[in-house]
């Protein structure tokens, strides 16, 4: 397992037909009936960003193309959002707290559109603009500093995990190569995220719980989001960002048997579950479920893994029980909902 090549597929894997597309053409039906005029979703300004997700995901279903309605409205809409002078796909006068966010999003959006010579024009300008907010040596960042390498809210925010890995994929989405020293720049950053002792990360805290695991922020001494208290000083790991850390390296080239990724899959095999962001306090459990979901997903997809192993041996169709725990959380009108945090 923790070499990764013990993940056998499974000749069934995945939930039943009818079940994925129950729940999926429910959620289709709800978002084209609740989408804007103006092609978005969402109020504005966060129809931005949202509508990026929204689309993301209606291509990759296999159920929606490009040219049919919902979709090409909100690539419409995308497109009004293209700041020539800037580069950013974030719209006019865009805040600045969301411009690598929204970038990276709507970047992934005309990725999935599958549409190269419409867009890769638009898609180049937002590269090179996601790589001018990178903290690097034009920040004044050095490669000692735990900031380097990563990618914050705009190039003035400290970064963090959650910023950069959306940065990571949105770059690799766009094309540009594992080996670019933007993801080796990144992957420095994201190294000394992690719970783990080792040349990559000489953190004075990376030894302290050492179980593999990651947090929100390396900057600042560490920051982590399983509490509220900005004095906390346990800076434990939690689900949504190990699966980031472990799918953002994947990114950048690093390989299965690299230290970093088999340290990280010993915590999330000891942290396999669908209730919870795991990691979390129990009154916390469902901060960032869905984001949870998502990630999770992406990387054991990224990984080609069908069947999850957990460190007791019991053995886990990930699909199937993904599916399952959507399900039962789907609203009667289609869509799902957080939890009542502030996330």
């Amino acid at each position: 397992m923790l070499g990764l090549g013990s993940f056998a597929g499974i000749a069934s894997a995945g939930p039943k037909e009818e079940d994925w597309n129950r729940t999926v053409d429910q959620a289709i039906a709800f978002l084209k009936k609740s989408q804007n005029a103006d092609g978005s979703w969402g109020a504005a300004p966060r129809n931005r960003g949202i509508t990026g997700v929204v689309v993301t995901g209606l291509l990759q279903t296999g159920r929606v193309g490009p040219n049919d309605e919902p979709v090409a409205k909100g690539l419409k809409f995308i497109e009004s959002l293209v700041n020539p002078k800037a580069g950013h796909l974030a719209g006019p006068e865009a805040a600045v707290s969301l411009q690598n966010y929204v970038t990276c999003i709507n970047v992934m959006a005309l990725t999935a559109a599958n549409q190269p010579e419409k867009y890769k024009a638009i898609v180049g300008d937002g590269v090179k603009f996601l790589k001018k907010l990178q903290w690097d040596d034009e920040e004044g960042a050095k490669e000692k500093d735990d900031i380097y390498g990563g990618a914050g809210y705009d190039s003035k925010s400290r970064p963090d995990l959650s910023n950069t890995q959306f940065f990571v994929e949105a770059l690799r989405e766009a094309g540009v190569p594992a080996n670019d020293p933007s993801l080796q720049k990144a992957l420095v950053f994201m190294s000394r995220c992690q719970n783990f002792k080792s040349e990559f990360n000489d953190r004075p805290w990376s030894g302290k719980i050492n179980d593999g695991s990651f947090i929100y922020s390396a900057a600042g001494g560490g920051q982590t989001k399983t509490s509220d208290d900005p004095k906390n000083e346990v800076l434990s790991g939690y689900g949504s960002m190990t699966y980031a850390g472990i799918k953002s390296m994947i990114y950048c080239g690093v390989g299965r048997d690299d230290s970093r990724v088999k340290s990280a899959f010993r915590w999330i095999a000891k942290n396999y579950t669908l209730d919870a962001n795991p990691g979390m306090p129990k009154e916390l459990a469902e901060r960032g479920l869905y984001y949870y979901y998502h990630t999770m997903a992406k990387t054991l997809s990224l990984l080609e893994i069908d069947e999850f192993v957990d460190d007791g041996g019991g053995k886990h169709d990930w699909r199937t029980d993904l599916t399952a725990a959507l399900m039962k959380r789907q609203k009667a009108d289609g869509s799902w909902t957080n939890a009542n945090d502030r996330w």
